[in-house]
């Protein structure tokens, strides 16, 4: 970890939620058992489970470490100081809002003070709570500092973190992960992580799953193949330190809240591990996205990278929808997306380039969050502009974009520092207020009729 990236390479396993196994050192696994009296080396055994050890085979997610030192070596934990306060996992009528207002959010400055990953967290809304595991929290980050001598652990839930700017170093108890802006990566819940800065100032998005974990969407009438590839999923080659750290700290978020544990080693002594239990990264053009061919526009769902479902089928409990690159070849049809209401919540965020229904102030590093049943679509510009193409507008590219979107069956309530904070663009409602009347019949019209 001294030299985060220069001239290292970075080695994956591939595939999506396959039992994996790899080791750093020839013969690290053990042979035909999970736990023997000596592990090879003189490592010690130690499972991590993502469910409970009873569910459906197809749904049991754990894996086995083997490393130096146990991770319960450690002195008691405590509540970290400095505390983020800005970090939710419960939310209710004390520490966020019901909001129906369209919302958006203008991207975050650069901290003017050193700041790591955990510090640089911000939670902008969410629903459900960690403790009842169930629930979601969409945060923010921005940050200008690796992290040192310390690693995060998220007791509440999965990470699944999308950098906007700058890539992300993150060493993990399976090995290391490089993720640049346009890669998104998941640490489910319990994993220990480090995340270090190789270019700088980096900022991006989070969303927080609790009491689930993602899984590739149905494919239905689609087929076998399409939208994100199972073998497009990689995950680290294990990777370790055996290195003395006094006054190495554990941040553990629990319950939303940091508390901090203390040792004297470096928590990435995994020599071996095998398991489907692990972190791992995509990169986002590697999706193989569906649209319509003849008329009319696609419902979002149709881009789907990875879902949270809920026990109602059909139902998410968060959806990563991408809107990439792609073709639009709809005739006499309006192209952007429609207007709309809808029962499930959306947060969007801009990876980089434009969004095709915002021709103004939906900038790389922004966001936007439309609430249930709440009124969206194309702003004023974005709508009069494919209205003047007419129906003889041919098959065009939508080029050089990244948007997602976070988008949920339960209603989020927004944090005070989301209502408070200087990114909140509070002119957002003025991109539609423009929206004219194109209304054809009038008293004039010999078919006009009104309420007669």
């Amino acid at each position: 970890m001294d030299n985060p990236i220069a001239g290292e390479d970075f080695n994956y396993l591939s595939g999506f939620g396959n039992h994996l196994s790899s080791e750093a050192l020839a013969g690290a696994l053990p042979a035909g058992q999970n736990s023997p009296l000596i592990c090879p080396y003189g490592l010690y055994a130690e499972q991590i489970s993502g469910t409970s050890f009873t569910s459906p085979r197809n749904r049991n997610l754990f894996s086995w470490f083997y490393r130096i030192k146990p991770s319960v070596t450690h002195e008691p934990f405590k509540p970290r100081v400095p505390i983020n306060g800005r970090i939710l996992s419960e939310f209710n009528n004390s520490n966020s809002s019901a909001n129906p207002t369209q919302l958006r959010w203008k991207p975050m400055d650069t901290p003017d003070s050193p700041t790591d990953f955990i510090d640089g967290l911000s939670t902008i809304c969410g629903s459900g709570s960690s403790f009842m595991r169930h629930g979601y929290a969409i945060h923010m980050y921005t940050a200008n500092k690796s992290m040192d001598k310390c690693a995060f652990c998220n007791a509440d839930g999965d990470f699944l973190i999308v950098p906007q700017q700058g890539r992300l170093l993150i060493t993990t108890e399976c090995g290391r992960l490089k993720v640049s802006p346009g890669e998104i990566a998941i640490l489910p819940q319990g994993f220990r992580f480090s995340v270090n800065l190789p270019d700088g100032p980096s900022r991006g998005y989070v969303a927080e799953i609790f009491g689930t974990h993602f899984q590739l969407p149905d494919l239905g009438p689609i087929g076998a193949n399409g939208l994100a590839a199972p073998r497009d999923f990689l995950v680290p080659t294990a990777w370790f330190e055996d290195k003395s750290y006094p006054g190495y700290t554990i941040v553990q978020k629990f319950g939303g809240e940091l508390f901090a544990a203390v040792q004297d080693f470096s928590p990435f002594n995994v020599v071996a591990w095998h398991g489907n239990y692990v972190p791992y990264k995509y990169d986002l053009s590697k999706f193989c996205p569906y649209n319509t061919v003849l008329f009319d526009h696609s419902d979002p769902s149709i881009n789907t990278v990875l879902t949270a479902p809920t026990d109602k089928p059909g139902v998410a409990l968060l959806d990563f929808v991408i809107f990439p690159p792609r073709w639009l070849v709809a005739e006499h049809t309006f192209r952007p997306p429609y207007y709309h209401r809808n029962c499930m919540s959306e947060f969007m965020g801009l990876i980089h380039g434009g969004y095709e229904a915002k021709a103004d102030g939906f900038l790389p590093g922004g966001a936007s969050l439309h609430n249930c049943m709440t009124p969206h679509g194309p702003d004023t510009k974005s709508y009069e502009a494919t209205i003047a193409r007419g129906n003889d507008a041919g098959p065009s590219k939508i080029k050089d974009t990244m948007a997602f979107m976070f988008e949920s069956s339960l209603i989020p309530r927004i944090s005070q520092w989301a209502l408070e904070s200087p990114s909140l663009d509070r002119d957002y409602y003025l991109c539609w207020i423009g929206l004219r009347s194109h209304f054809t019949a009038g008293p004039e019209n010999p078919g006009f009729q009104n309420g007669q």
